[in-house]
């Protein structure tokens, strides 16, 4: 899969392609069914399949800490779209241009001269467009104009429920992980960086893999028994926190901490993915060190008790 960012990387494609546009946020399992039968069209047609999303998605852009959390930043988006059949991820910068673009010049000069898109798959309420005047109705009628076909995406159902993306961020706010799993079609997870921080785990002895969450909110917060990845193939078991350390008084910033169980390796700026199995507790403020650390050694064996149990069920 080739990630272009911006249409001053797009080369005009010369024969078209097949084309999809939305957030994607989550990438869950309705948005894999659209892009594989998407892809479908483009074996068929012998094009390219392309999927078009903004950064930031225009709901953040216009409405900037007070969005609804995000799922997937854009470099978890990426990794999840080069395990599906997607060709080119073109990644639209969303900015007060885009935001004022007319909706007649969008699909002239963006979809019809740079994509020359052949069949379009996108969901019966999409809008784009200044003043979101754009819509599923005028992408049809243009269609039959510049001669490309214009798909409803539908909505996916599972188990009588329509999947989105607001579905699974109630889930995940609820401690529903198992229902978000069942909607996305794999753990909830985060990636990162590990970076310093300011290690108060450790003078607890509880030391913690820190990583930065880059997100302005987050769908997820309390502590949950994890899994990470990324260091060196293997899959290690944990408790961690996400959230913003009342007892700390840490402020407004959103981290996320993770205990690793027998684990003792400098594993800083190693780029980790944090799998969430089960949450355990919400965040809480206490009234003092020996306080917090004695709920931290329960949330441990709470988290190995989950563990030890998951793997008698297999």
């Amino acid at each position: 899969m080739r990630l272009i960012r911006g249409l001053n990387h797009l080369e005009p494609l010369r024969d078209g392609c097949v084309l999809t546009i939305g957030n994607f946020d989550g990438l869950h399992l309705g948005h894999k069914l659209v892009i594989e039968k998407l892809a479908e069209h483009g074996r068929r047609l012998n094009l390219p399949t392309v999927a078009m999303v903004f950064e930031p998605q225009p709901l953040e852009y216009f409405l900037g800490d007070h969005a609804p959390s995000r799922l997937t930043r854009l470099r978890e988006k990426t990794i999840q779209f080069a395990k599906l059949p997607v060709d080119e991820l073109l990644v639209l910068p969303f900015n007060r241009s885009l935001a004022d673009c007319d909706a007649e010049h969008f699909i002239r000069d963006i979809l019809v001269e740079r994509l020359r898109v052949k069949h379009l798959v996108v969901g019966d309420d999409f809008h784009f467009g200044k003043a979101r005047r754009g819509n599923f109705a005028l992408l049809q009628h243009r269609g039959q104009e510049y001669g490309f076909a214009v798909e409803d995406s539908h909505s996916f159902e599972l188990a009588g429920l329509r999947v989105s993306s607001t579905l699974i961020r109630d889930a995940l706010g609820e401690g529903q992980l198992a229902q978000a799993t069942l909607m996305l079609g794999r753990d909830y997870s985060v990636c990162g960086r590990v970076a310093h921080g300011d290690k108060r785990g450790r003078e607890l002895g509880f030391p913690t893999a820190n990583v930065r969450m880059f997100r302005k909110n987050t769908p997820v917060v309390g502590v949950f028994a994890v899994t990470m990845t990324g260091l060196n193939g293997n899959e290690y078991q944990g408790v961690a926190n996400v959230g913003t350390r009342p007892t700390f008084d840490g402020g407004a910033k959103v981290v996320l901490e993770t205990h690793l169980f027998n684990f003792n390796q400098d594993i800083y700026g190693h780029y980790v993915e944090v799998h969430f199995k089960k949450k355990l507790r919400d965040e809480i403020r206490f009234a003092s060190l020996s306080e917090l650390k004695l709920q931290i050694s329960r949330d441990v064996e709470q988290a190995q008790q989950f563990f030890s149990e998951t793997l008698d069920m297999k």
